[in-house]
């Protein structure tokens, strides 16, 4: 099954989702303006939910669409998974 993103912060392009144990985060970021800054595209992460360490990048990241960096989670997801 698809992870279901839901917007984690109201003001900033944040959005997560859990599933089997992990936690997923996409951001948005830009050279400019709100918000993180770096290259521009959409960062995905993740991490075990019960670690508490740092998130690590989902490979590709920052990815040019927020769709390619959904796919990206599930993808990682299923890897995790098996």
């Amino acid at each position: 099954m698809p992870l279901q993103f839901h917007r984690a912060v109201e003001n900033m392009e944040i959005w997560s989702a859990c599933s089997g144990g992990y936690s997923f985060v996409i951001s948005l970021q830009s050279p400019t303006g709100p918000g993180f800054r770096g290259r521009f595209g959409y960062v995905a992460s993740w991490r075990p939910l019960d670690q508490s360490r740092g998130s690590i990048r989902v490979l590709g990241s920052p990815l040019q669409s927020f769709a390619e960096a959904k796919d990206a989670c599930d993808s990682m997801l299923n890897y995790l998974r098996d």
